[in-house]
């Protein structure tokens, strides 16, 4: 029988504090159990082991992320939403360590077709791109550009290694005007054939 008051949405949300508190790499089913007071054994009932832990992890921490990049992304198009959409990103990153560390590891694509979350993410990743006239294979291609760079960025600064006087703001601006110029001169499948 299920301990009273623990659920599947219950444990998550321990856990993403948890991950922020400590890193997403030290959330564990002991660690998560003690903050709950209870045997390891209590949270069987309602994730199957480590990785169903850390893979609902990743799906809630994907979903808030989205969510802070669709609001600010909301009416804006170009040049603007990209900037909303990297600031947005950046900041979850910065503020949100943990939770955003789960948002970086690889889910059954299966998971991935069957989480609102995660197909809210690449309606409004694709949604934006498509602003510059991009289309398959061109849409993909610059995804993976953005999130390179994205978490490319957020992960030397949050560890510190931007040691140069420059304003690491003023040179995070210049590399979301660089990603805009690239996206409006994508070398587009088509013409590089």
């Amino acid at each position: 029988m299920a301990r009273a008051g623990l659920s599947a949405d219950r444990l998550v949300a321990a856990a993403a504090e948890l991950a922020d508190e400590v890193g997403f790499e030290n959330v564990t089913l002991s660690a998560l159990a003690r903050r709950f007071g209870v045997k390891d054994a209590s949270l069987y009932s309602h994730v199957r082991n480590l990785q169903d832990l850390r893979t609902r992890l990743a799906l809630f921490a994907g979903a808030e992320l989205i969510d802070r990049i669709a609001a600010a992304v909301a009416g804006r198009a170009g040049k603007d939403a990209l900037a909303a959409f990297a600031d947005a990103y950046r900041q979850y990153a910065l503020e949100r360590p943990g939770r955003y560390a789960a948002t970086q590891i690889r889910i059954d694509q299966a998971l991935i077709a069957d989480s609102p979350g995660m197909r809210r993410t690449a309606e409004i990743t694709y949604g934006m791109l498509r602003a510059y006239g991009l289309e398959e294979p061109d849409l993909t291609d610059a995804v993976r550009l953005l999130r390179s760079t994205f978490h490319g960025y957020c992960a030397l600064e949050s560890a510190g290694g931007f040691g140069a006087a420059r304003d690491v703001q003023a040179s995070w601006g210049k590399a979301v005007d660089a990603l805009h110029i690239t996206l409006e001169h994508w070398p587009r499948e088509k013409e590089s054939r």
